[in-house]
């Protein structure tokens, strides 16, 4: 794939989620969607890579009103919830209990 002879390389979330350096790919798409958001991104992290010298775009197939949308409904609220706790300028020990419950509450 790397040396352009071949324009396509179609792998698993898991399987093409660690050791790989695709700088060749400018194109990923998550044709099936995992759990855990951390998964999907490390999957498009491998074209994400020191080399990669375009811009990369992201592509997540998703059929309307199925369970890929639930589950990427899912992921959102997931990534949300990691983007507010990494992010956020108080530390944990600072929140009172109701914004902690707020944070971790299931929706």
């Amino acid at each position: 794939f790397q040396d352009g002879e071949f324009p396509i390389f179609i792998l698993s979330l898991k399987a093409g989620g660690t050791g790989l350096n695709l700088t060749e790919a400018n194109h990923v798409i998550h044709y099936d969607r995992w759990w855990n958001p951390a998964v999907e991104n490390q999957a498009t992290d491998r074209a994400y890579r020191i080399g990669q010298q375009r811009f990369v775009h992201v592509h997540k197939l998703i059929c309307t009103g199925t369970l890929e949308e639930k589950i990427d409904q899912m992921l959102d609220k997931k990534q949300a919830l990691n983007d507010e706790i990494i992010s956020s300028d108080n530390w944990i020990t600072e929140l009172s209990t109701e914004e902690i419950k707020d944070l971790v509450a299931l929706q």
